[in-house]
């Protein structure tokens, strides 16, 4: 059963915007687009014309690529303006929640609080390896709870949510929460994306991105996937023409076979380094642990993170630190070998001090 009737009854009621028509070899005369051609740039379509509301061929490409049907999903800014779509559409401002663990991903927080929806956090432990207590996820879920946020790998800890935890969690919430499971770093795993998932679970929706995994972050796009209806209902809410002609064109070409294939290659040489760097980081006495990951990244826990950090800045590396419950915590990106070495050489400088 659909879970439309979870989204915004005002959402609900809304029609997508009709763009002009845009028909091939015509004399276009309907959307009052500049009939000059800027000479900036060389791309394939004319920058003076808008670009399709939503980019059929990209919409494809992007599909074949993550596994699920042209019409089960929405191409977007960046996941983060899924992130965004979603809670516009589902939450209520002062009624509706979303439930995240944490720490997480930041972002579902900030456009949770710019929509005026409540967040229930539920914490994970430092001291329990960060585990996922999905009877907690579960029990902190009130009627209200619209929409379910859950990272895999999660983002800052780098773990996996195992895809039993997934399945429970749909099923725990089935017609009452959205559950989104945001997979920006699946790549960098061994456990396979849940997106075939959506064909059983219409209470899920996935988010992918370029950003990562194919390394296009400047070109700000990503996807969202679930159910034909709400990638319908999405779609109203998103604004029309929302990714730019160079961006499409862009990402189109990332896609071509030969472009991919590189893009494995360079995801291999990330997970490569990942153990380098993990092993490397680990041996230093004033490391305490490393967290075992299955992103791009890593988190690790030192006796002085702040010591770390200002260590590392004098030797131009940056690394992120969260504070708070993290406070001794820091989030180290794999990078190039030669990166790589450079941040080894700042941490040498430390030994014995």
């Amino acid at each position: 059963m659909s879970i439309v009737k979870l989204a915004r009854p005002e959402i609900q009621a809304m029609r997508a915007y009709e763009a002009a028509i845009q028909v091939d070899d015509t004399v276009r005369l309907n959307a009052n687009e500049s009939p000059q051609i800027s000479p900036i740039g060389n791309f394939r379509r004319p920058l003076n014309r808008y670009p399709e509301v939503r980019p059929q061929e990209l919409q494809k490409g992007l599909a074949a690529r993550f596994g699920c049907a042209a019409e089960q999903l929405l191409v977007t800014r960046g996941s983060s303006e899924a992130i965004d779509l979603l809670i516009r559409t589902f939450c209520e401002a002062g009624r509706d929640s979303i439930v995240t663990p944490t720490p997480s991903f930041s972002m579902y927080w900030h456009y949770a609080r710019i929509q005026g929806a409540a967040v229930i956090e539920v914490p994970t432990l430092v001291d329990n390896d960060f585990i996922i207590d999905m009877d907690a996820v579960l029990a902190a879920c009130t009627e209200n709870s619209r929409l379910v946020f859950v990272c895999s790998p999660n983002n800052p800890t780098g773990a996996p949510l195992p895809r039993a935890d997934v399945v429970r969690l749909l099923e725990g919430r089935d017609k009452r929460s959205a559950v989104v499971v945001d997979e920006a770093y699946v790549e960098f795993g061994d456990q396979e994306s849940v997106i075939d998932l959506i064909n059983d679970y219409p209470n899920l929706l996935v988010l992918r991105t370029l950003s990562k995994a194919l390394g296009f972050a400047g070109a700000r796009c990503g996807a969202v996937a679930g159910s034909v209806d709400i990638i319908n209902l999405l779609s109203a809410v998103q604004s029309p023409y929302a990714l730019a002609t160079p961006v499409v064109e862009c990402v189109e070409d990332a896609l071509q076979t030969e472009q991919l294939a590189l893009a494995d290659q360079a995801v291999e040489n990330i997970i490569n380094e990942r153990q380098r760097l993990m092993t490397a980081v680990s041996a230093y006495d004033f490391v305490h642990q490393v967290w075992p990951s299955e992103a791009n990244f890593f988190l690790a826990r030192f006796a002085d993170a702040e010591a770390v950090m200002q260590r590392c800045e004098e030797n131009n590396v940056l690394l992120r630190h969260f504070g708070g419950d993290l406070a001794d915590c820091i989030r180290i990106t794999v990078g190039s070998p030669s990166d790589n070495d450079q941040l080894l050489r700042a941490l040498d400088t430390l030994v014995g001090s």
